[in-house]
């Protein structure tokens, strides 16, 4: 630890072609990630595996189209993992477009449902229906 190297929050700034704003509001967004040192006067440093964190981050959201939302719920999970290469991160999940490429369409449930003991309200659940069925439509034209 006598060696480390603590960056500051410009060059951090520049090595990841981010705005200090931006890596200040991740340390918000992301605190058991990001937690650079304060040195004197208030300045942020920022050691070796706290940048690579944010070569992470950087990449689940620019890159794999992963949202704020997204990244907080791996790192909740556990699933968050700094990758040198960045050629993966452990159990990312598919971007929304990714999905909708390749997920048939949900057939139409012909069943009643039920949600818990209680059963649904049916003239509302038909109206949903046919408002989606006319959203799929708008969608594909």
């Amino acid at each position: 630890m006598e060696n480390e190297y603590f960056a500051s929050i410009n060059e951090v700034s520049k090595q990841l072609g981010l705005p200090a704003h931006t890596l200040r509001y991740w340390e918000k967004q992301f605190p058991n990630v990001v937690r650079p040192v304060a040195g004197a006067g208030g300045r942020r440093y920022y050691r070796t595996e706290t940048v690579e964190r944010l070569k992470t981050i950087q990449d689940l959201l620019y890159n794999r189209g992963m949202t704020i939302a997204g990244v907080k719920k791996m790192i909740y999970n556990g699933e968050f993992a700094v990758n040198p290469d960045l050629a993966s991160v452990v159990n990312v999940e598919p971007s929304i477009k990714d999905v909708v490429k390749s997920e048939p369409m949900m057939e139409q449930r012909t069943e009643p449902v039920v949600s818990g003991a209680a059963e649904l309200d049916m003239a509302k659940v038909d109206l949903a229906i046919g408002l989606l069925n006319q959203a799929k439509d708008i969608l594909k034209s």
